[in-house]
Parts: C-alpha cells; sequence; structure tokens
C-alpha cells in the first residue's frame, strides 16, 4: 500500500464487537494505524499519546482507527484499562493488515516470526492514502501524525 493508492474496503469488529466499514467513513479523513499487540509497553505509549492529542485529531477532521491482530476481548480490556476514547479494530486472522502489506517475517534476538509492522496510514475523505508511516517509534506518532495532518500537537 503506497501513496495515492486507494484504501482497500474492510468490515472489522470494534471494541465492543460491532462492525466498522472503513467506506463508512468516506467523506472523512481517516487516520488507520496498525499495532501489533494489545497492552504492550510501546502499544500503550501509541494509543494513550492518541487519547490525549485526540481534540487536535478532531480538529484536524480525523477519525481514528486503530488494528491489531488482537480478539475483541483483548482490545476491549486494552480500551477500558487505558481510558481509549476512540476506536479499536480487531484483526483477529490479520487479513486487513495483509491487505495494507503490513503482516511480516520479524526477527527478534535469532528467530523469526510474523507480525504487525507498526505503520500509519493517512486517508483522504476519498479514501485515497495521502501519507503513509511506517516503522513508526511509539513516542513519535503524534507529532508525525498531526503535522502531516496540518493540526497542532
Amino acid at each position: 500500500m503506497n501513496e495515492g493508492d486507494v484504501a482497500p474496503d474492510f468490515e472489522l469488529p470494534d471494541q465492543d464487537g460491532n462492525p466498522v466499514r472503513l467506506s463508512g467513513l468516506r467523506g472523512r479523513k481517516v487516520v488507520l494505524y496498525f499495532y501489533p499487540r494489545a497492552n504492550t509497553p510501546g502499544c500503550t505509549t501509541q494509543a494513550c499519546g492518541v487519547r490525549d492529542h485526540l481534540p487536535d485529531y478532531e480538529g484536524a477532521d480525523a477519525v481514528v482507527l486503530g488494528v491489531s491482530p488482537d480478539p475483541v476481548k483483548a482490545v476491549k480490556r486494552f480500551h477500558d484499562e487505558q481510558g481509549l476514547n476512540f476506536t479499536l479494530l480487531a484483526d483477529e486472522d490479520h487479513a486487513v493488515a495483509e491487505q495494507y502489506g503490513v503482516w511480516v517475517e520479524k526477527s527478534r534476538y535469532g528467530k523469526t516470526s510474523w507480525g504487525v509492522e507498526r505503520t500509519t496510514f493517512l486517508l483522504d475523505e476519498e479514501g485515497r492514502v495521502t501519507r503513509v508511516l511506517r516503522r513508526v517509534k511509539p513516542d513519535e506518532h503524534d507529532r508525525l501524525v498531526l503535522d502531516a495532518l496540518g493540526a497542532a500537537a
């Protein structure tokens, strides 16, 4: 998935198990960020940053969706424990992560495994990718995304 591409449509359950369809958000900018795993240090830092700057995202007329391969139950627990004020989606079979090219083979301490590469896609009102931020550091995520949206952090 690259800048200029039309983002593939999908439907995933949110933290409450309700279906969310990407195309249902047409007319608004979307910050679609993929994170590896709920309730891990980096993912918590990233999610809490979005939580704390949500008014800035809303000021840029952007909807934020966080996507992980966790089951709904884990996503719900993460959402509630961190007091998150935006939507998290459960991509349990990682089909959407694969569509977006963020389900990758990783190597850590000499072992390989498959997982989500922390990546954020900014979509315009027509669903076209305007920016791709790959391998984003959790503590830099908000500044980079808000700068790209032209919003203050």
